[in-house]
């Protein structure tokens, strides 16, 4: 865990969220510094600072500002709990001061027996993509107090953020082993944060790997485990050998992970049904390269897409985490080409007016999309893959025509 100034009965770095009212005077003996600031206030004054300090420690390793404290003795002067909310209001600062928007988290810790007085707690955790410029200003800690970069600081503040995406980017690739020619969709979600965390010690990792399999159980799903090199792998049945294909979530010990989920193919007398079936909706002609053309049940793929999603998202609410700590991509293997079936009614009738769907793209990973910008608060990995599924294979996810919307939703309801 990066720096906390307050600490447990073992003397190990408390987290925001456990922080209680006595453990406030802990900051009786500590001075103001490189990762701590002190604010006995929240006045106008203070409110203009607000956005230089929370850059400066952005820009730096992460810092605390606690608001309540006096800083020429760490005696605690609780602050009125006012009408608005105080994480609204500075995060109302953020946006209008500070650019990129950091990443804090803060608790207003009330004073027992009161409901209005307390202190406020801001815990800023180190930026991933600096410089981030208060007001036009590059803000770094400097000891105790913030002052503009330069120079070198400048050059060092670029090249992380560089190496930063160089890292993102890396995650982005399948680690799970699955045997060549299958038909794939993988969704890869890298947590955000310090960027060389401490490795979980063991029973850090059992609680993650528990969290896990209670999310599979959520979704009536049992699931097997797998030891990786720095990961556990997580199956959707024990498998029957290298060569038994079964969706599967990797999961590392900062709880970034990978999906991957087959697509579920037609072979032998199905698949010829299905082409059959297909080529009469032609008007009798047969389909081109119709021989090693890849047939892909668009339903039961959705289905274990949506489903295996859908665990991503339990984990995540088990674990009281956000998806807005995330970074997203989509990859597509051995999809290009693949033509869609389902024997619906309203499917048929659609690839009859309106030609057979297919995945119109070579294989290929999507841009990483970085669920912080403000523009993701709804994100949910079941909504995301669904959606990129359907458009990347030829689907007409949110057209106005009400056809589309008709298909949409009858391959929803079948594989449901």
């Amino acid at each position: 865990m990066a720096f906390s100034p307050f600490r447990d009965e073992h003397g190990s770095p408390k987290d925001l969220v456990d922080v209680t009212w006595d453990d406030l005077s802990q900051l009786a003996d500590l001075d103001e510094g490189y990762a701590l600031e002190f604010k006995q206030t929240f006045g106008i004054t203070v409110r203009r600072k607000v956005p230089k300090i929370i850059a400066s420690f952005s820009n730096s390793s992460g810092g605390w500002l606690i608001i309540g404290i006096a800083d020429a003795d760490r005696s605690i002067c609780p602050i009125k709990r006012d009408t608005f909310d105080f994480s609204q209001a500075i995060g109302e600062l953020c946006r209008r001061h500070v650019t990129p928007t950091p990443r804090l988290d803060m608790r207003f810790v009330i004073k027992p027996g009161t409901t209005d007085e307390g202190v406020l707690v801001v815990k800023v955790e180190e930026g991933d993509f600096p410089p981030y410029v208060a007001d036009g200003v590059v803000e770094v800690r400097e000891g105790s107090t913030s002052g503009p970069a330069v120079g070198s600081a400048l050059v060092e503040l670029y090249g992380k953020a560089t190496r930063r995406r160089a890292e993102v980017s890396e995650f982005c690739r399948r680690t799970m082993y699955y045997p060549e020619g299958l038909a794939l969709f993988d969704l890869y979600l890298f947590r955000m944060g310090n960027s060389s965390p401490d490795k979980a010690g063991r029973a850090v990792a059992n609680s993650h790997a528990a969290a896990m399999r209670a999310a599979f159980a959520r979704q009536s799903m049992e699931c097997h485990t797998q030891h990786a090199h720095d990961s556990l792998i997580f199956r959707t049945s024990v498998p029957l050998g290298s060569a038994d294909p079964h969706s599967a979530i990797e999961l590392f010990s900062d709880e970034s992970m990978k999906l991957t989920v087959p697509a579920v193919l037609f072979e032998d007398e199905e698949r010829e049904r299905a082409l059959d079936c297909l080529e009469r909706i032609a008007g009798g002609r047969e389909l081109p390269g119709s021989d090693d053309v890849t047939l892909m049940s668009a339903p039961e793929t959705l289905a274990r897409v949506t489903r295996m999603a859908s665990v991503l998202d339990r984990y995540v609410r088990l674990r009281a985490s956000s998806w807005q700590d995330f970074a997203v991509a989509y990859e597509l293997e051995g999809m290009a080409g693949a033509m869609l079936w389902s024997d619906d009614a309203t499917y048929l009738d659609y690839v009859r007016r309106r030609g057979i769907l297919f995945c119109g793209t070579t294989d290929c990973r999507s841009t990483v999309r970085y669920l912080d910008d403000g523009e993701h608060d709804s994100f949910r990995a079941r909504q995301f893959a669904g959606s990129h599924f359907f458009e990347a294979c030829g689907l007409p996810l949110g057209s106005p025509d009400p056809d589309d919307n008709a298909l949409v939703d009858a391959l929803l309801k079948t594989s449901g």
